[in-house]
């Protein structure tokens, strides 16, 4: 099984929606926790509504998202914090059942973790991506 994961920054929605189709991806769950953008086409509504257009489902899981203090931490490059922060963030009963279904629908489809950072390594859909692959063994293919 594979779970792919794709982040959209420096690419327009067309871009990112065609890398998904591509892939055949099912569904794209979105692990912002806010799940706005000053990039047009990427706020929750109009990025579900594009996706759903194009045969795509759309999941918000703002549960998985980083904390604040944890995407100030990404945006001054410090990713080793920002992983300690999302990785305390995760032991949250909140976070832990977000996490659990996701899970679930990983299993029943062919999705992609969505967040803003291009590359996975710097971006918590990496930790998330990471737990999957050692727990249920699937496949992880950054787009």
């Amino acid at each position: 099984m594979k779970l792919f994961t794709i982040g959209y920054e420096g690419s327009t929605q067309p871009q990112v929606i065609d890398r998904l189709k591509a892939a055949d991806v099912e569904l794209v769950a979105d692990v912002r926790a806010v799940a706005s953008s000053r990039i047009a086409g990427f706020s929750k509504t109009v990025l579900g509504e594009s996706l759903k257009a194009e045969g795509l489902d759309y999941l918000q899981l703002r549960a998985l998202g980083t904390p604040k203090a944890g995407r100030d931490a990404a945006r001054k490059g410090d990713v080793a914090t920002m992983h300690a922060i999302f990785n305390a963030h995760m032991q949250e009963p909140d976070a832990e059942a977000a996490f659990q279904q996701l899970r679930h629908v990983a299993g029943e489809k062919r999705i992609a973790l969505l967040c803003f950072e291009a590359e996975a390594c710097g971006c918590h859909r990496a930790v998330l991506a990471d737990r999957l692959a050692r727990e249920d063994g699937v496949e992880v293919v950054n787009l």
